[in-house]
């Protein structure tokens, strides 16, 4: 007979009608609760006669709280409704097949009415305190990979990575991560499809949440086109962007006076140097790169990065700052590792669409919990906060009409949970 001791000698019982499950969703529910989120849904969201009209607000929480506790698929959605969860979130939460059917609702104007929700979420955001008011902002555009699996996946196709799937185009902010802005598109869409009209409306909906400061934009050169730097130019934005080796790009390098080259810090057995020359009236930054030493013999040339640009500043420094670009991955892999888009969940385009706007949504809401509960700067790791903050077991009981939630003792970051809570309730309540 096993010992009473033992894992084997532990009988498991489903019967605790208190437990709640990711009992630390207590920390974005308060937020969303103080900026309205509910309200503004149903404010915003209108989908006539079309089944899971009724009270979207409700809707859209449940499927943002289940992308926040690591939902990756319609049906997760059910670990919200386990014992006393749902009073800890402050709202009904609705059955995985009523999400399926509200999602399945949407035609592409009512994805630009979530699009809506939301740039008024992030304004009021912003306004509390997550905000980047009058100072610079970068903004990161990138495309990615959002994968699918099964064949009957509406808009789906292979790509350049080989993978099954859709290609949507997201602009993330450089000190945070948050996603500024998110469009979805079939998986056969170019890097650049769209951008121009991409650019526009993340410029509108940026200075209508907020941003007064100068705003530039990094991208790569899939995102280089004369219709994209005119939308910058039209809407003051500074702009950074790779250029491809065209014979144009590459005469304008062959031209640059070789006393021209400043060396660059680069790892040992290369070497790399920068110069700048015109394309047309921007700025052409070009940093060239070699190996050295034994294994110069695989690569023996000079191989040349450029980014075009209107920003002022030395060339090595814009070169440096464009490098940055690269921190939009951190954003993206947030967005897919554990949660949200790892996959796209309907076979419904459009439904994949409104998932993407709330899975952003969700991104956003554990970004600005962590800015103004905790106080955070610079980018957070979602799975951090998710196994810190988060996935906490509780145990919801009331005592002399007050409900007590019950963490577990010695939780080694429990000293972080209260502070950020009792932040997160002074944040004004929606009027």
């Amino acid at each position: 007979m096993p010992s009473s001791h033992s894992p084997a000698g532990l009988v498991a019982v489903f019967d605790d009608d208190h437990a709640v499950a990711n009992a630390g969703l207590l920390l974005p529910a308060t937020l969303a609760e103080r900026l309205g989120i509910e309200a503004v849904v149903d404010q915003l969201v209108d989908l006539g006669n079309r089944p899971g009209a009724h009270r979207p607000g409700r809707k859209v929480l449940t499927l943002v709280h289940a992308i926040l506790a690591g939902a990756d698929c319609i049906d997760d959605a059910d670990v919200l409704r386990t014992g006393q969860t749902a009073r800890v979130l402050g709202h009904r939460v609705m059955a995985p097949s009523t999400l399926g059917t509200f999602l399945r609702s949407f035609t592409f104007g009512h994805i630009r009415q979530l699009d809506r929700v939301a740039e008024t979420i992030m304004a009021k955001a912003w306004a509390a305190g997550a905000g980047p008011g009058s100072a610079p902002m970068t903004i990161d555009v990138d495309s990615t990979v959002c994968e699918v699996h099964g064949h009957h996946k509406q808009g789906a196709a292979y790509g350049y990575t080989r993978q099954l799937g859709y290609h949507p185009l997201l602009a993330t902010r450089a000190d945070t991560g948050e996603v500024l802005h998110a469009r979805q598109r079939t998986g056969r869409a170019a890097s650049g499809r769209g951008a121009e009209r991409f650019v526009v409306e993340l410029a509108g909906r940026l200075r209508r949440a907020g941003a007064t400061g100068l705003l530039t934009l990094r991208a790569d050169s899939g995102f280089w086109s004369a219709r994209v730097l005119a939308a910058c130019r039209r809407h003051n934005i500074r702009f950074s962007i790779t250029v491809r080796q065209t014979k144009t790009v590459a005469a304008a390098i062959a031209a640059i006076d070789q006393t021209a080259w400043a060396d660059i810090d680069y790892p040992d057995g290369g070497i790399a140097q920068v110069a700048e020359t015109t394309l047309g009236a921007d700025r052409l930054i070009v940093r060239r790169t070699r190996l050295v030493g034994p294994q110069a013999t695989l690569w023996p040339d000079w191989r040349y990065h450029a980014l075009v640009t209107d920003r002022a500043g030395s060339a090595v420094a814009l070169d440096a700052e464009h490098r940055r670009h690269a921190v939009c991955e951190l954003a993206i892999r947030d967005l897919k590792d554990g949660a949200g888009l790892r996959h796209c969940p309907s076979g419904v385009f459009l439904a994949n669409a409104a998932w993407l706007v709330l899975g952003a949504l969700a991104h956003n809401l554990l970004r600005w919990t962590a800015t103004i509960g905790l106080g955070a700067t610079g980018q957070v790791v979602a799975k951090t906060l998710r196994r810190r903050l988060l996935a906490l077991p509780g145990r919801l009981t009331r005592s002399a009409r007050r409900r007590l939630l019950h963490l577990p003792r010695d939780w080694p970051w429990a000293n972080q949970f209260p502070r950020a809570l009792t932040r997160l309730r002074a944040v004004p309540p929606p009027t």
